[in-house]
């Protein structure tokens, strides 16, 4: 499956530090995205949100497959512009927003690869036992020889304070 960006706002300085984020479907994103958006702000950097559109199970009827594609990259434009406002309040800058389709790891990689901008990645990690989520795991051992860029590992359950305190 072929992959596209949606790239919003202006494209990054090439000295501009750029910290990535992926928006998914777990909670502990939005502690990255608070660690992100503080760090751009210290530094004269700017934040990026990727959202990755998995790939639908669902390939009985052509027509029925290519509606529900355009819904899912509604809802995931909706949900970027959605975060992209709360960016925006926090570091007084547009982030850099991309839309991908495919597996979120192969597309995440694909993204870094493609964008020399981009210097830092920051992942949310989650809390429990059970670990820090696929993301992190496949990252810090099968995908680390394909990374160009430094990983910040940011716990899930840190609050809004002691992230700003860190940061």
């Amino acid at each position: 499956m072929s992959s596209e960006d949606a790239p919003s706002g202006e494209p990054a300085g090439s000295d501009e530090r750029v910290f990535l984020i992926v928006v998914d479907d777990s909670e502990e994103w939005r502690a990255a995205l608070r660690f992100a958006c503080r760090r751009a702000q210290h530094t004269g950097g700017r934040v990026a949100l990727m959202h990755v559109i998995e790939p639908a199970d669902f390939q009985h009827w052509m027509a029925v497959e290519e509606v529900m594609r355009a819904e899912m990259r509604e809802e995931a434009e909706t949900r970027l512009h959605s975060v992209a406002e709360e960016v925006v309040e926090l570091t007084g800058q547009m982030p850099i927003l991309h839309i991908r389709e495919g597996t979120t790891r192969d597309e995440l990689l694909a993204l870094i690869n493609e964008e020399p901008s981009i210097s830092i990645l920051v992942l949310g990690a989650h809390p429990g036992a059970e670990g820090p989520g696929p993301l992190i795991q496949y990252l810090t051992t099968k995908g680390l020889g394909r990374l160009r860029i430094p990983i910040t590992i940011v716990p899930g359950n840190l609050g809004a304070e002691a992230i700003d305190t860190l940061a």
